[in-house]
């Protein structure tokens, strides 16, 4: 099976089966410039590409696929120390981008001009599928960036879950307005429309107006996004006749899946995963869609939750450990970092997320956060970070909050919130609020009043900011 099969079987085509930022292009055309790309890409060790949210990134993205070539995208907002470090650590040669886009002086590598206009009909065999497809660099919040390297079949595997798990077919039409750099909007969000045969329409930025005037049946967001649709009711009002609304990247606040629920008559999809792992636990479109909560691992995926002492943790809706995944959907390891690779692997073949979580009796998910930053010992107790903003979040005077564990010398960690507030409220009636709510011991002991959270442009908090800051 191909991996981009909509691009070679009979699903229909329209003049806008894609459709970026208002420019539209057929499958037909689309396949005719990707293999014009993949025509002068053929044979290269790596291809970068500059991926902004363009009809040239998708045609460059697919011809690389199409050539069998790694496909390496590179963030348009990366600074030069990162962008260098990219592009010399994934041995790419080439860097995509269209024609009107400036490419850095320092980029060190040939350019590659996209046309969209441009066609070809040499015909490519399918790659193997244990080649790679992509090599996407994850956030680097402890040092470089590390390449994931993503092999064509974990991509199909974990796509094929998708469709099945969110009933998405050829009939739906997907619209989103993220980012073509991450897993969430390039893999999910191209890459899911070009296998399933749905219309895809990309709305050059995530704004509730154009989300309302997309059309869409099939929408994916990150929390932001739903929040901003949330606070206006005229354009969330016109997603009533979507079929399913997906959250994911970070976790999505209750009250803002509430709201939507509300406003648009469907209760979000929530879904976990990473670069490294893809997307491995979901709520499904025919089952519970549980505030709080990502669901149940995809077919083929298996989780379990472990102790710091590698001990087993109960799935009992209570304890929380290390959330560990196997599956094929897995990355094939990080590119030239073998050190990186005996730590993210147990000695039974299981990926360690540095993710902790709850697991329920009957299977649901909930993700409390990173080990590194959301997992709080305070006192001798173990805190959820995410359980803290969620009882915060409940509070009609909080839009959002975040919890970290600051360096304490008599608790070890001191539970600490940065909360953006929503009229007015004080620390001390925040932390009475949470005490009245979860265990005393898990207030928090210090409330931080902010007109906003740091973010990267998924949406997620920059947790070791605020770390920082409170270290401060």
């Amino acid at each position: 099976m191909t991996l981009l099969t909509a691009l070679q079987g009979d699903y229909g085509d329209s003049g806008d089966a894609l459709r970026v930022d208002g420019r539209a292009l057929s499958r037909e055309e689309l396949l005719g410039a990707a293999t014009a790309v993949a025509d002068r890409v053929a044979g290269a060790p790596g291809l970068a590409v500059l991926a902004r949210p363009t009809v040239e990134t998708v045609v460059a993205v697919v011809g690389g696929l199409l050539a069998g070539v790694p496909v390496v995208p590179l963030p348009p907002d990366s600074g030069p120390k990162e962008r260098a470090h990219i592009l010399r650590d994934s041995g790419a040669a080439l860097l995509a981008h269209a024609a009107g886009d400036a490419v850095p002086a320092d980029a060190g590598i040939a350019a590659l001009p996209v046309d969209p206009a441009e066609r070809s009909a040499t015909t490519y065999a399918e790659p193997d599928a244990a080649a790679t497809a992509f090599v996407l660099y994850t956030s680097g919040t402890t040092g470089a960036p590390k390449g994931a390297v993503l092999r064509r079949a974990a991509v199909g595997a974990d796509l094929d879950a998708l469709a099945e798990a969110w009933g998405w077919t050829a009939e739906d039409t997907l619209a989103h307005g993220l980012p073509l750099f991450h897993v969430h909007g390039l893999v999910l969000g191209v890459l899911g429309a070009l296998r399933t045969g749905s219309r895809l329409v990309h709305t050059g930025r995530p704004t509730p107006s154009g989300y309302a005037a997309s059309g869409g049946s099939l929408f994916f967001g990150v929390p932001t996004v739903w929040s901003r649709l949330a606070a206006d009711p005229e354009a969330a009002g016109q997603l009533a006749s979507a079929r399913l609304l997906v959250s994911g990247s970070a976790p999505l606040p209750v009250p803002v899946f509430e709201k939507l629920a509300a406003l648009t008559g469907h209760a979000p999809i929530e879904r976990y995963g990473m670069t490294e792992s893809l997307i491995t636990v979901s709520t499904r479109a025919d089952g519970e869609r549980r505030p709080g909560s990502v669901g149940l691992p995809l077919t083929g995926v298996r989780t379990r939750l472990v102790g710091e002492d590698g001990e087993p943790v109960a799935s009992d809706g209570e304890s929380v450990g290390e959330l560990q995944v196997a599956g094929p959907t897995l990355f094939s390891g990080y590119l030239n970092r073998p050190d990186a690779d005996a730590e993210a692997w147990t000695a039974d073949g299981w990926f360690r997320t540095g993710d902790v979580a709850v697991i329920g009796a009957d299977g649901f998910h909930r993700i409390v956060g990173r080990a590194s930053v959301d997992l709080i010992k305070s006192g001798g107790y173990r805190i959820g970070a995410g359980e803290v903003e969620a009882a915060l979040r409940d509070h009609p005077a909080v839009a959002d909050a975040a919890v970290v564990g600051a360096p304490d010398e008599d608790l070890g960690q001191a539970v600490v919130a940065y909360v953006i507030p929503d009229g007015p409220v004080t620390g001390d009636q925040l932390a009475a609020f949470v005490a009245e709510r979860l265990s005393v011991h898990k207030r928090p002991r210090k409330v931080v009043l902010v007109p906003e959270l740091p973010r990267n442009a998924m949406g997620k908090v920059l947790k070791k900011q605020l770390l920082a800051g409170s270290a401060g």
